[in-house]
């Protein structure tokens, strides 16, 4: 009987039905009573029943057709109890042909639904959290129809929009309603970028909202689903096809590829918009749907392809609107929200708006923490689920200190917050006075701190923080955010701007350090299985001589006869060195040839980041000028722990016995050949790490702009000989770590950490 009433009426006519009774106005609650009376006549069910979650988490009767109306807002539900909680637990249909049966079933007497068997409850869900259900019974046992859940699925949906509007609910019942995220939230993640910060959210490519729910027009709805998932598909084929994509990026779009063309996937879509909702609103839910369901997935493979979902969904919303991403403007204190970001994402928003960043997912070496760090800007990430906590405008706060997020904070959050800052800008302040101040130890050992840079505005810092220079200036980032190649004269102009803004201070060009992670539209290169041990690199480099060339010959050409140090990234072997070192050879002579000056002094180095050549240094330094440890690299190799995967980045600490005696031998051998030998790892840049690297020997250190002044301050407090005795007594110890011992150490030795 209930098939064929719908089959006649449908979901959308039921829709209208209510939207006309939602007109007629009156109290909240009768028109509540109006909805779930409709509903139960044209379910053709004897029990209809809408229940909303509070922010307890209690699920409360707030409207009912058949059951005794006294229980409405008396009956609640707390979370696990009950056959509504498990619905809201599960954020899916449920379908029983007797639920007394069901073991979640609890009875609850004051609502007098001992005669109803069959049972079918459907979660309301708004931006995939359940936050409610909708359910109806009869007392005849039977299974209610695939139809039939279709049918309560789309009408949940479209209830649960018009709950949050307040057009079923008033407002005084919505209070503590848990309709979208409200309440403050604590969450814990991993550091990327030091700092605090205080703001707005802002969500990164805000998915286009549907401004309509129910379509006038279903057969021109279905219309526009198939033209718009047409036009995505040929939008995904185009990126794939018109660029020489590998590595996760190609995957990325492959992975898109796969669900724009999966049947069932464009099957709900196309049987939402049949059942009356626009294309817009029929995107809407099914990601809803997949949100609730693999969220709760225990296979992380199954979770990671929700992202990907969510990612098409976006998209999808935005062909169907006709817009296309572009420049957002930015409220003057926003707190970027994002699930992950590359450096050109980053580098596309207003850097003085721009207070801080929250992220789901990245790493501490992603290239978009680099950049956070290179602008000075909080970023914490690993925040889980943090996309579904937030709302667009909720007030933020960014603890790039403790690797914490406060979302919603309470005033008295705040107002500790806000003290912290006081004492982090007194701390500043601090830092600036020491910037003219040499970095001696208290018994006279001088300590080089340099800055590590990749942008042309990071020359802005060098004279705010006091560096003697930019020990590692990265060239890739200029090749990453461009469209296409850049041009000989382009790299030249660049190369140029960063020397005359270092007034005379030594800048150490590495060379271009693509492949891996790093992968450039326009650059064809081969997928391959393990890309950071791959064709990456200096390798990269001696395999396409003519692209190593172009910038050797910008750089020289920049230098216009004045110093240049030009470092080679990734020298594995001895042999890579003496190649890389010839073509740099190769372009002084053409210079030369033409007339052209030659550096003065030119010097030429190698980064340390391969085991192998930390076995070789007796070989390798005499043909280098300098040399520079590339921390980052060097301890993910020597430890086999991919640093860019959170399953197994923390498995180690650089503060280990392993890892000292290697940092330790390349100190000594630098000093026995009189090759100046550097840090420029993220290691440099912190207090406690940089104090471990100065009791190894190393007198060179380049960091983050934000590290110059904290290490400079320890410096200022160290006794160099001390902390050198205290250190070569734990390198031979047994322990996994050493990092509680250095730092009690540390403090034993009164060093301002």
């Amino acid at each position: 009987m209930a098939d064929r009433v719908l089959a006649v009426r449908g979901p959308r006519s039921l829709l209208r039905q209510i939207r006309e009774a939602m007109a007629g106005g009156g109290p909240a609650q009768a028109r509540l009573d109006m909805v779930v009376q409709i509903i139960a006549r044209s379910m053709v069910a004897e029990v209809c029943s809408i229940y909303l979650r509070r922010a307890s988490g209690d699920l409360e009767l707030f409207a009912t057709e058949g059951l005794k109306p006294e229980a409405v807002h008396v009956t609640r539900m707390r979370p696990g109890e009950g056959l509504v909680s498990e619905i809201v637990r599960l954020g899916r249909p449920l379908n029983l042909t007797d639920a007394p049966l069901h073991p979640k079933f609890s009875y609850r007497p004051e609502t007098g639904e001992d005669p109803f068997h069959a049972f079918l409850g459907v979660p309301l869900l708004r931006g995939g959290r359940p936050v409610g259900a909708l359910v109806v019974q009869n007392r005849t046992a039977r299974v209610y129809g695939e139809d039939e859940v279709e049918d309560l699925q789309t009408i949940a949906m479209v209830l649960a929009e018009m709950v949050a509007a307040g057009e079923l609910v008033g407002q005084t019942e919505l209070k503590d309603v848990e309709l979208a995220p409200h309440r403050p939230e604590r969450l814990k993640g991993q550091r990327f970028a030091d700092g605090l910060a205080f703001g707005v959210a802002v969500l990164h490519e805000v998915p286009v909202a549907p401004e309509k729910l129910l379509a006038d027009d279903t057969g021109l709805e279905e219309l526009r689903i198939r033209a718009g998932t047409e036009k995505l598909r040929a939008q995904i084929d185009e990126m794939l096809d018109g660029h020489n994509l590998v590595g996760q990026p190609f995957d990325v779009l492959e992975t898109y590829r796969m669900f724009a063309n999966d049947r069932g996937w464009n099957r709900s879509l196309e049987e939402a918009v049949r059942g009356g909702l626009t294309a817009e609103a029929a995107v809407e839910r099914v990601r809803s749907e997949q949100r609730a369901r693999l969220s709760k997935a225990r296979d992380p493979y199954l979770r990671e392809r929700l992202h990907d979902l969510e990612d098409l969904a976006d998209r999808l919303l935005r062909v169907l609107a006709g817009k296309e991403p572009g420049a957002r403007v930015l409220p003057d204190d926003a707190i970027l929200i994002a699930r992950n970001l590359g450096p050109a994402d980053l580098l596309e928003y207003d850097r003085t708006k721009l207070r801080g960043l929250l992220l789901e997912e990245g790493s501490q070496t992603s290239h978009a923490s680099i950049v956070a760090r290179a602008l000075g800007i909080p970023c914490v990430g690993r925040l889980e689920r943090l996309r579904d906590r937030i709302s667009e405008g909720d007030p933020v706060i960014v603890d790039g200190e403790q690797a914490e997020a406060f979302l919603r904070p309470r005033g008295d959050v705040i107002s500790s917050f806000r003290a912290r800052a006081e004492v982090r800008a007194q701390r500043h302040a601090e830092f600036a006075r020491l910037k003219d101040t040499l970095a001696v130890t208290l018994d006279g050992t001088r300590i080089t701190l340099l800055m590590n840079a990749g942008l042309a505005v990071d020359l802005d810092n060098l004279a705010e923080t006091g560096a003697e220079g930019i020990g590692l200036f990265r060239t890739e980032f200029q090749f990453m955010v461009a469209d296409q190649m850049p041009r000989l004269k382009v790299q030249t102009e660049l190369y140029a701007r960063v020397l005359e803004a270092a007034g005379g201070l030594p800048v150490i060009f590495r060379t271009l350090d693509l492949g891996g992670d790093k992968v450039l539209p326009y650059l064809k290169a081969d997928r391959e299985e393990n890309p950071a041990l791959g064709w990456r690199a200096v390798r990269m480099g001696l395999d396409r001589p003519a692209l190593l060339r172009m910038q050797l010959r910008a750089l020289i050409q920049a230098a216009a006869g004045r110093e240049l140090h030009i470092m080679f990234p990734l020298i594995a072997t001895v042999d890579e060195f003496r190649a890389a070192r010839r073509l740099v050879d190769d372009e002084i002579a053409w210079g030369r040839r033409r007339g052209r000056p030659s550096p003065n002094p030119l010097r030429v180095g190698a980064m340390i980041e391969a085991p192998s050549v930390v076995w070789h240094l007796d070989a390798l330094l005499p043909l280098t000028d300098f040399v520079s440890v590339g921390t980052n690299d060097l301890m993910q190799y020597i430890f086999a722990a991919d640093r860019g995967n959170p399953r197994v980045s923390d498995r180690y600490d650089p503060l280990s016995p392993p890892a000292l005696r290697a940092l330790k031998s390349i100190a000594d051998h630098g000093k026995e050949t009189g090759t100046p030998v550097s840090v420029c790892g993220e290691l440099a840049g912190r207090p406690l790490e940089a104090f471990a690297l100065m009791a190894l020997g190393f007198e060179r250190l380049s960091m983050p702009p934000t590290g110059i002044g904290p290490v400079k301050r320890m410096v200022l407090s160290v006794d160099l000989e001390a902390a050198k005795k205290g250190v070569a007594g734990l390198l031979q110890s047994g322990s996994g770590t050493v990092r509680n011992e250095i730092e009690t150490l540390a403090r034993k030795l009164n060093v301002a950490l």
